[in-house]
């Protein structure tokens, strides 16, 4: 019995070393930032960066487990994502998406759950909540 967990333990920590190999999840570079907006304060600006800029911006920070597979994998994915869908670093691009985005920050789908685990500082306060949603639909009206 423990020989064959042994053995297990040994291919465990062999496929785990295989896959730090793969190149995906490695790159780290973030794009300029090409356009920004311009928030309502900025204190909504600060909440905004602290809870919202990892993954819809291009001043991400990418934290030291963003190097160890197959963690790598679902962060890149996740900014990548989060980039596609809102990106405050290209906001000429983006501009029409505030008033979903307010929608989804309102909603509590933002900042996603799993995110907010390990980033315990971008849970937002309820009043925080509140003036990231109104600087999000002060955005949306600049850009009618």
């Amino acid at each position: 019995m423990k020989k064959g967990l042994l053995i297990i333990g040994i291919i465990l920590v062999g496929v785990f070393g295989l896959i730090q190999l793969v190149p995906y999840g490695h790159d780290h570079t973030n794009p300029p930032v090409v356009s920004t907006p311009s928030w309502d304060s900025a204190q909504t600006q600060a909440i905004a960066e602290k809870a919202c800029y990892d993954c819809h911006s291009n001043q991400t920070v990418w934290p030291w487990y963003s190097n160890v597979a197959p963690v790598s994998w679902l962060v890149l994915r996740d900014v990548q994502e989060g980039r596609l869908n809102l990106n405050f670093s290209d906001w000429s691009n983006y501009q029409l998406m505030a008033s979903d985005a307010a929608a989804v920050v309102q909603s509590g789908k933002m900042p996603p759950a799993q995110y907010l685990i390990i980033h315990s500082d971008a849970r937002l306060t309820d009043a925080e909540k509140q003036q990231l949603i109104q600087g999000l639909q002060t955005l949306a009206a600049q850009s009618q």
